[in-house]
C-alpha cells in the first residue's frame, strides 16, 4: 500500500485500527507484559508504574534483535533493577524472536499472573496491533486485558498517531502492521479481538 495515494480518511482508519491504547482503571495493581524492543521506553514505563504501586509483577520479553544484536529482556531487567525495581518482581523471557514467541515463551509467567489474580496490561508500541491478537490467541485464560503504549523513534523522529504517514520508516511499519494483522485474522492464525468497556477481549471471551 502506497501512503502517497491514501486519502485522509484511509489514514484515520489505519490509525484507529492499529492503535492498541486501552489503559487500566486508575488504582488497579496488576501485571505488566512488556513486549520486546530495542528502545528503552518500555522499561521507563514499567518503572513508573511500579513506583506508583500499579505493577506487582513485570514480565519483560524479547531475545536477540536480528537487526541490532540488542537483547531486549535482559536489558529491560537491568534497567528496571537499576531504577529500584526488585528483581523478585521481574520475570524475564529472553529467547523470543518475534511477537508470537514473546507470548508463547512467557505463558508460565502469564499463568502465574492469572493464578495471583493480577489483571494483565500490555506495554507496547501504539501501533503494535499484533501484540493484542497474539496474547488473545495464545493465552485466552488471561481474559480481558489492557494496554499502555509508547511512540517509537525511527531515524530520529517519533512515530506518532498524527504523523506516521509522513515518516517513511513509520509509514512502512504501520501499514505493514495493518495488512499483516488483517491477513492473519482472515486466515484464522490470529484470533479476532475487540475493545469492550476499555479492555481488549478475544472473541468468545466473556
Amino acid at each position: 500500500m502506497d501512503t502517497q495515494s491514501l486519502h485522509p480518511e484511509q489514514v484515520d482508519e489505519i490509525t484507529s485500527y492499529v492503535d492498541i491504547e486501552a489503559p487500566p482503571p486508575v488504582g488497579v495493581a496488576g501485571a505488566l507484559f512488556v513486549f520486546g524492543s530495542s528502545q528503552v521506553q518500555p522499561a521507563e514505563i514499567a518503572t513508573e508504574w511500579y513506583r506508583r504501586g500499579a505493577a506487582r509483577l513485570i514480565i519483560v520479553t524479547g531475545g536477540v534483535s536480528r537487526h541490532s544484536g540488542f537483547v531486549a529482556a535482559p536489558e529491560f531487567r537491568r534497567l528496571l533493577i537499576e531504577r529500584g525495581v526488585p528483581d523478585a518482581v521481574i520475570r524475564c523471557e529472553a529467547m523470543a524472536a518475534n511477537t508470537w514467541q514473546n507470548v508463547e515463551f512467557s505463558l508460565p509467567y502469564l499463568r502465574e499472573a492469572k493464578a495471583a489474580g493480577l489483571p494483565v496490561t500490555v506495554v507496547g508500541k501504539w501501533f503494535h496491533r499484533s501484540a493484542v491478537h497474539c496474547l488473545a490467541t495464545l493465552a485466552p485464560e488471561v481474559g480481558p486485558f489492557h494496554a499502555v503504549t509508547w511512540e517509537p523513534v525511527y531515524g530520529g523522529r517519533a512515530v506518532t498517531r498524527a504523523d506516521w504517514s509522513f515518516i517513511p520508516e513509520g509509514e512502512r511499519r504501520v501499514v505493514r502492521e495493518r495488512e499483516e494483522v488483517s491477513r492473519r485474522v482472515a486466515d484464522g492464525s490470529l484470533r479476532p479481538v475487540r475493545l469492550v468497556g476499555g479492555a481488549w477481549r478475544g472473541e468468545g471471551v466473556a
